[in-house]
């Protein structure tokens, strides 16, 4: 893995995003998850945004899912550990499937959400809970990894484009104090940014890194005009999570609330969790390539236009794995494959055997 330009400092310093109110672009039917359909009156994207529906994970419907055991008597961490340049390792997951369902937005409702392209565990769907999805099937390259990775999917006319291979997911540390993180609890999910956000929302939401990009293209709010069309060309983009936690709710109504982005520590440049929200877990970072590019004129999102990019995340690794990757590759200060191997310090050894299991 050859190093990448530091920018989590900056990207912490940005201005939160605020919920807009305009629909953008053309959005998939829910019946047939098909582009260029107009949307029923009831579903524009992942609206409404509070849950409303019962599911097995949430019996009374009220969109809270308490964490059991909650987490207390944790405070931010302001310590400054040892400088180590990186604190991460990935996760590669290839696609899996695509429909238009939402556990997270839309539980128990099939058909209700835009489509979406599914990564990681085989059997995501609407009616996906913490039970069904843990120990079952994953197209992650660890089979500790039954998580479901979704975002919604991206067309260029009519033809929907998926990505080749498994995509790069990072867990990293979104604080200073990269010994202060640990893993995400069983069960816990929540949604990345707002298929309703304006241009200039996405451009300034926290979790920007480079925008779409494609060639020697960067830093673009919606899709590029045009990309070269060389085989090696696809459309990238990269987009980070809030990493820190409320230590009380797996989920609530937003799907957002119980988790934020790490502030900076008033004084420094360094970046801690907020009081509210103190626990840290890792960052995740989507790092996604589609084979697509030449003219960009009828690309599009199943949920608009390019800066209606958002993603969801619910976590179902077996509990003693992601432990052990979280300790030894962020804890450990180390930049990891889905081995937990670094190469620049073999001395440290992997995590995981070559089958990506424990030994």
């Amino acid at each position: 893995m050859r190093p990448r330009p530091k920018r989590l400092p900056a990207l912490l310093l940005g201005t939160a995003l605020t919920a807009a109110g305009l629909g953008v672009g053309t959005i998939a039917s829910a019946a047939t998850g098909q582009p260029g359909d107009a949307a029923p009156a009831a579903h524009a994207g992942h609206t409404p945004a509070v849950s409303t529906q019962s599911s097995g994970d949430d019996p009374d419907g009220d969109g809270y899912i308490p964490a059991v055991p909650q987490v207390t008597g944790v405070t931010p961490s302001t310590a400054t550990p040892p400088p180590r340049y990186f604190h991460e390792f990935q996760a590669n997951c290839s696609v899996t499937h695509t429909a238009a369902d939402d556990p997270i937005v839309y539980p128990g409702q099939p058909g209700r959400s835009h489509d979406h392209t599914f990564m990681g565990n085989t059997s995501t769907n609407a009616y996906s809970t913490t039970a069904s999805l843990s120990g079952t099937t994953t197209t992650c390259k660890a089979p500790a990894d039954a998580s479901g990775y979704w975002m919604p999917s991206l067309y260029n006319g009519d033809r929907k484009i998926l990505p080749v291979g498994p995509q790069t997911i990072y867990y990293k540390a979104g604080v200073t104090d990269y010994t202060s993180v640990r893993p995400f609890p069983k069960g816990l999910r929540f949604v990345v940014g707002d298929p309703m956000q304006s241009a200039d929302e996405f451009r300034r939401h926290r979790g920007f890194v480079e925008g779409w990009e494609c060639g020697d293209s960067y830093f673009n709010v919606d899709f590029p005009a045009s990309c070269p069309s060389r085989p090696d060309v696809q459309l990238n983009i990269r987009f980070q999570a809030p990493s820190c936690w409320d230590g009380k709710y797996l989920d609530t109504p937003d799907h957002k609330s119980h988790m934020a982005y790490p502030v900076v520590k008033p004084g420094t440049n360094d970046n801690m969790c907020p009081a509210d929200h103190p626990v840290a877990l890792p960052m995740i970072e989507f790092k996604m390539a589609f084979p697509v590019n030449g003219d960009m004129s009828q690309v599009r999102l199943a949920s608009g236009r390019g800066y209606s990019f958002h993603y969801d995340f619910f976590n179902a690794w077996e509990d003693r794995t992601l432990k052990a990757l979280v300790d030894h590759c962020i804890v450990g200060g180390l930049q990891c494959d889905a081995r937990g191997y670094d190469q620049t310090h073999p001395e440290a050894g992997a995590v995981l055997n070559t089958d990506y299991r424990l030994p």
